[in-house]
């Protein structure tokens, strides 16, 4: 039991996760700050599998599985089917995908479902690959990660593209509430779920879910692992809220970069020098949201 929120589960335990998931405490979670009175929609994916094994289910509130590329899609349906009814103002709506599915195969249905305005949260559990199929890398894999599809060798050195921007890009279309959360402060993430939630029209949360399976660590250092991601500023947590980008845990005097790298065999095979260009590109990027943060209403504009 976490101090400040609810005793009620609307997520049952049982369920076939691996020990040790980010995941399965982003869905837990969410649905705690959204109550009895919700949808979920779900992507394919881990937590397709590990929470609805036929005929078992470890969800307490209807229910939506659909493919990576149209889950958003559905989720709309359900918005005009609610405002039909009358419901709307009654009823949460959660959707959930992972990197896989709102990074690459679903962006598309995700961004058609902002651009139309469409009334839900949509949540990405971010784990870095396609974990579910077999660790293939993904638009959110980091940069000498290694994956099946992006082995580390003596020449390549594991996936050599940048991490996709995706909160920016959603920010980019003009909706008012996007954050980005980490399972290592659950308060943080719940407060947001529930500021999301409460937001006009739709709202994007990307929070950041370790899987020691496909990042080759020790099943009881998830929650280290999430807080030396922020701490080394990996994982940059902030709002942008109404246009205005605000960090929400701004790290002044940041551990370095290989205090993370070090702890998961993934990176097992970086050098002094991939070392070092990692925590150039760690810095750059926070040094450009910073940036953003000072313009207040960076994408306004947008709205």
């Amino acid at each position: 039991m976490i101090a400040g929120l609810p005793e009620e589960e609307y997520f049952s335990s049982g369920h076939r996760a691996c020990a040790g998931c980010g995941e399965i405490l982003a869905v837990r979670h969410a649905l705690k700050a959204s109550g009895k009175n919700t949808i979920a929609v779900m992507a394919t994916g881990c937590m397709e599998v590990v929470s609805t094994p036929y005929p078992e289910s470890s969800w307490k509130v209807p229910w939506v599985h659909g493919a990576f590329e149209n889950h958003p899609a559905i989720a709309s349906g359900i918005d005009a089917a609610l405002k039909a009814l009358g419901k709307r103002d009654k009823i949460n709506l959660l959707v959930f995908g992972g990197d896989g599915a709102y990074f690459d195969i679903g962006f598309q249905a995700l961004s058609g479902a902002l651009e139309r305005g469409h009334k839900a949260t949509y949540i990405c559990t971010d784990d870095e690959a396609y974990m579910n199929t077999g660790v293939q890398r993904s638009g959110a894999t980091p940069p000498f990660g290694a994956t099946t599809t992006s082995p580390a060798g003596k020449k390549i050195h594991g996936k050599q593209q940048a991490k996709k921007p995706l909160p920016l890009i959603v920010a980019a279309h003009g909706i008012r509430y996007v954050a980005t959360a980490s399972v290592s402060n659950i308060q943080d993430y719940y407060k947001k779920v529930q500021k999301a939630l409460a937001t006009e029209g739709p709202s994007f949360i990307h929070v950041f879910t370790p899987c020691p399976t496909g990042w080759y660590y020790d099943s009881a250092d998830t929650i280290e692992i999430a807080r030396l991601a922020v701490e080394c500023r990996f994982q940059p947590i902030y709002e942008i809220e109404n246009g205005a980008l605000k960090f929400t845990s701004k790290i002044e005097n940041p551990k370095p970069v290989a205090e993370y790298l070090q702890k998961q065999g993934r990176f097992k095979h970086l050098g002094k020098e991939e070392t070092e260009f990692v925590q150039k590109y760690v810095d750059e990027r926070y040094n450009f949201l910073l940036e953003l943060e000072k313009q207040k209403k960076a994408f306004d504009v947008l709205l």
